[in-house]
């Protein structure tokens, strides 16, 4: 058995942050990776997607060209074994950075291997044994495969980044982020798109206006949605693959050439030996932790999506430095204290920040909304990106935002003025009153609160 002062298990974005810092202290530390080096995001989420969302956005823009009085001769079509190349070379830069920095920072041992816990403080990874009075599960997790798939061959956010052709009909299963994300892009690629919906609403965790205007903007360029699906199932016809959706409006079953499973995630606990260690889970396999990310059994951290507080690259790192603040800087961080944060990375992009609506009006707040449409902004008109909007709630009372909903060109970076005005703890008033460069949408920001209404 390897004595180590700190083994961390998994290296997405929280895992070798966390190592390197107690190998930066001079600890005795382990990292344990069984398959791909920056888990999620650098491999299969963030990195890969937004390379091909990129990809797709220019096949787009090349088919507006006349719209802004630029000719293209000759058709514009897509050539996805270049689009796979030229993703696959970005991840390939992350991935290998993330396994060179953690295979030569000194004190810090790499394993490359399945780590099962074989008591609380005791890891397995193949015929070797680890102890360490500190251990960081960082394990990510994985595609939810609903029942009624089993005889079909599906993708998920994983397997669709070896595609490298355009599917002729893309079947996605599920309304949400990864579904609309990948619909888009593949409707962008030049495949026919349905997307299938459970609910009534498209994203059921936002505000209905943002939900209609997304699907808006999905339906406009052609992608086929269907709502309120039960008992969907699906089974192959020779080449084709048929999903049930079994709706009482339109055809019972929709035919494609492919199917995508986008109907969410589950932790990677299932396999860690966690019962061996005495680790509790959630009945959704989530490791449960406390507000600085400690698990029941003591020494023993669980960062990132495996531990259920936030399903993002931000929040995983976030994750690391609350940890790392509490260990070694004597600063007492919590992961209350984040605000909830994220985006949807269709073409416009949507930011979002705090409350809905629907958590504003439950809240009991005196809540004020600014709202104000991308096609009433010149700087959106002038590029051609007239939809979404954005909408700003306020706390009459206080004067602090609760929350926004950016839709729009950049609005995935937009937010970020907002959101630092809430962690300043300032009222909206320092923001209403800034002076703004013109022209952008973000000039806009403070009109939209000079014009707060009380919410409906």
């Amino acid at each position: 058995m390897t004595t180590y002062d700190a083994i961390i298990i998994g290296t997405g974005q929280a895992g070798p942050s966390i190592a390197a810092r107690f190998a930066a202290e001079g600890k005795k530390t382990a990292v344990i990776e069984r398959k791909l080096f920056g888990g999620t995001c650098v491999n299969n989420g963030c990195t890969p997607t937004k390379a091909l969302v990129a990809s797709a956005r220019n096949a787009f823009m090349a088919r507006r060209s006349a719209d802004f009085g630029v000719n293209i001769t000759g058709d514009i079509s897509v050539d996805m074994k270049v689009v796979k190349a030229r993703k696959d070379k970005i991840v390939a830069q992350s991935n290998t950075g993330v396994e060179n920095w953690m295979k030569n920072t000194k004190n810090l041992t790499t394993y490359e291997g399945h780590a099962r816990f074989e008591g609380p403080n005791i890891v397995r990874v193949g015929d070797e044994l680890l102890e360490a009075e500190n251990i960081f599960i960082n394990v990510g997790g994985r595609a939810f495969v609903p029942d009624g798939f089993e005889g079909v061959n599906y993708l998920t956010n994983s397997t669709i980044m070896d595609v490298d052709f355009v599917p002729r009909h893309l079947i996605v299963v599920g309304g949400s982020y990864i579904g609309l994300e990948f619909g888009q892009m593949y409707r962008r690629f030049g495949s026919e798109v349905t997307i299938i919906e459970r609910s009534t609403k498209l994203i059921g965790r936002e505000d209905d206006d943002v939900s209609e205007e997304v699907k808006k903007i999905l339906t406009d360029e052609g992608i086929n949605i269907r709502f309120e699906a039960s008992c969907i199932g699906a089974k192959m016809d020779g080449d084709e693959v048929i999903v049930n959706v079994d709706c009482e409006k339109g055809d019972t079953d929709v035919r494609g050439s492919h199917v995508l499973l986008a109907v969410g995630r589950k932790p990677n606990t299932h396999d860690l030996g966690l019962e061996q260690a005495g680790i509790k889970t959630n009945d959704r396999g989530f490791i449960e932790v406390d507000d600085q990310l400690r698990t029941n059994v003591p020494g023993v951290w669980a960062l990132g999506d495996c531990n259920g507080k936030g399903a993002f690259t931000h929040t995983s790192y976030n994750d690391f430095e609350i940890a790392a603040a509490n260990i070694f800087d004597n600063d007492p961080r919590k992961v209350s204290d984040r605000i909830s944060c994220y985006g949807l990375f269709i073409d416009p992009a949507l930011g979002r920040i705090g409350m809905t609506e629907e958590q504003a009006r439950k809240s009991g707040k005196n809540v004020l909304v600014g709202k104000r449409e991308m096609r009433r902004i010149s700087r959106a008109k002038e590029k051609g990106e007239i939809y979404g909007f954005m909408k700003i709630l306020i706390d009459a009372d206080t004067k602090k935002i609760l929350g926004a909903a950016i839709l729009g060109i950049e609005g995935d970076e937009i937010v970020h003025s907002l959101l630092d005005i809430m962690y300043a703890d300032a009222p909206y008033t320092v923001i209403q009153r800034a002076v703004h460069i013109h022209p952008t949408v973000s000039e806009l920001i403070p009109t939209t609160l000079a014009d707060l209404k009380p919410l409906i």
